[in-house]
């Protein structure tokens, strides 16, 4: 995989859990993990940029693709793996 990966999460988020297995199953070796409950400020840099509170919050290359719910629709419309080949 070409395209970084970058997603803020928690410790205990079975989502977060969910969205990384997918992403691991679709080849991604290397995923930035942004822990916002570890670093508050994380947090709200995190809301500022996405306009969301919950996490995940996921960036695949410099596209926010939102949450969990999100990256699996991506990839039952066939979209996620062009996304993680930075097509």
């Amino acid at each position: 995989m070409s395209v970084a990966v970058r997603m803020y999460t928690t410790a205990l988020c079975p989502f977060c859990q969910m969205a990384e297995r997918l992403l691991r199953a679709k080849g991604v070796e290397q995923i930035e993990k942004i822990r916002v409950d570890l670093e508050p400020e994380k947090r709200v840099e995190m809301m500022c940029q996405t306009q969301r509170r919950t996490v995940p919050q996921i960036y695949i290359g410099s596209r926010h693709v939102g949450g969990f719910d999100d990256l699996a629709a991506l990839d039952r419309g066939g979209k996620l793996d062009a996304l993680l080949q930075g097509d």
